[in-house]
């Protein structure tokens, strides 16, 4: 099963600039041919290149799958244009605005910050058709940072409760793993991106802990 690693302008937190479902992945304009290459080969999408409210870390401010894309400002048109080649896009209105850091979400269930009120966990369920439930990992909001989720299974931050892991199993609708990254980075999300087909992890990341990230995300031959 295809894996890669690599770096984002120097820097291994992948998750952080980057955002990918099944079908694409967002990258800044910035993002080196060779890993846009690499998106395209391992992970079986094309990439969609933009910012974000002017910023490059697409990962920290945009939840997606393959239904919808949750942002919390009002884009420029070109972004806005760009998100819309994606998913349809909703704007929703939070204190909690780095959608991406807040929310872990597949295409089977949305696991987001326990500080989302009523309204905005309902909002992201419709955007993103899936349900969405309030839950912590290793108790921390940030779950969209503290884990990262495919159709196939999820990865999640290592000292994560067993009650953590049963909400999150349960919402997300696949198995989950403890691992790390990078090098015993406990906040996976923040270090990778993956997709049912495949994984790109930062650089640091060790040969055990690939072998911990492909058994979580279901990617072992």
């Amino acid at each position: 099963m295809p894996i890669g690693r690599g770096l984002f302008g120097g820097s291994p937190y992948l998750g952080v600039y980057l955002r990918v479902s099944d079908r694409v992945a967002l990258a800044p304009p910035s993002v080196s041919e060779s890993l846009a290459q690499d998106l395209e080969r391992i992970l079986g999408v094309r990439v969609e290149r933009t910012t974000v409210l002017d910023s490059e870390v697409l990962g920290a401010l945009v939840a997606l799958n393959q239904t919808g894309v949750v942002v919390t400002e009002r884009l420029d048109r070109s972004e806005q244009a760009a998100l819309e080649r994606v998913a349809p896009v909703t704007v929703l209105r939070t204190l909690q605005s780095a959608l991406g850091n807040n929310i872990l979400v597949n295409d089977r269930g949305a696991l987001v910050h326990p500080e989302f009120s009523d309204r905005a966990v309902a909002a992201i369920s419709t955007a993103l058709g899936v349900p969405a439930r309030r839950g912590t990992l290793a108790g921390l909001g940030t779950v969209g940072m503290a884990g990262l989720a495919t159709n196939r299974g999820a990865i999640i931050h290592p000292k994560a409760t067993d009650r953590e892991a049963e909400v999150a199993t349960e919402v997300l609708g696949v198995p989950v793993h403890r691992s790390t990254a990078n090098f015993g980075v406990p906040i996976v999300g923040a270090c990778m991106v993956a997709n049912s087909r495949g994984m790109i992890f930062g650089r640091p990341t060790t040969p055990v802990e690939t072998v911990h990230l492909q058994d979580g995300l279901q990617l072992l031959d």
